[in-house]
């Protein structure tokens, strides 16, 4: 096998960097967390397909160890995980990574989990949750972090 040589592009590195990029339109590293198997794939599968890099765990105790060596821009949990809570994982992600977005949700409108979670930064939802709002919810938080 022979090998080619191919010209380096010889244009000043300035041509690059003054195209910026909306930052929505950036790949984002979100880790979810759901101990229901059917919504965690879906959830995963919408965020692939719209282009993220996504790490999905069904336990507490998986997601806290890959929080604790791989860094995210967002955590996505809900709330109920078997015998820890998702607000647990929450402050994790917050005290390793005090710039992730967090958004926890859980299957009640529950005043108290809304007030703990507002308290760790993260912002509370209520199921039905699905990929697309969830997703929004994150860019609308990048941009208002941005502002």
């Amino acid at each position: 096998m022979s090998l080619v040589r191919v010209p380096l592009d010889t244009r000043p590195a300035s041509c690059m960097t003054d195209m910026p990029m909306p930052s929505t339109a950036q790949r984002q590293k979100i880790l979810i967390v759901d101990d229901d198997p059917s919504l965690l794939e879906a959830l995963e599968r919408s965020f692939l397909e719209a282009g993220q890099d996504v790490v999905a765990h069904d336990s507490f105790e998986d997601a806290r160890r890959t929080l604790q060596t791989t860094r995210f821009d967002a955590l996505i949990t809900d709330v109920r995980l078997g015998a820890f809570n998702g607000l647990q994982l929450a402050v994790i992600g917050r005290d390793t990574y005090p710039d992730i977005r967090l958004i926890v949700f859980s299957g009640f409108a529950v005043p108290v989990l809304r007030t703990e979670a507002e308290h760790v930064g993260a912002t509370y939802m209520v199921k039905p949750v699905t990929g697309a709002k969830l997703l929004e919810v994150l860019r609308n938080s990048e941009t208002h972090d941005a502002h």
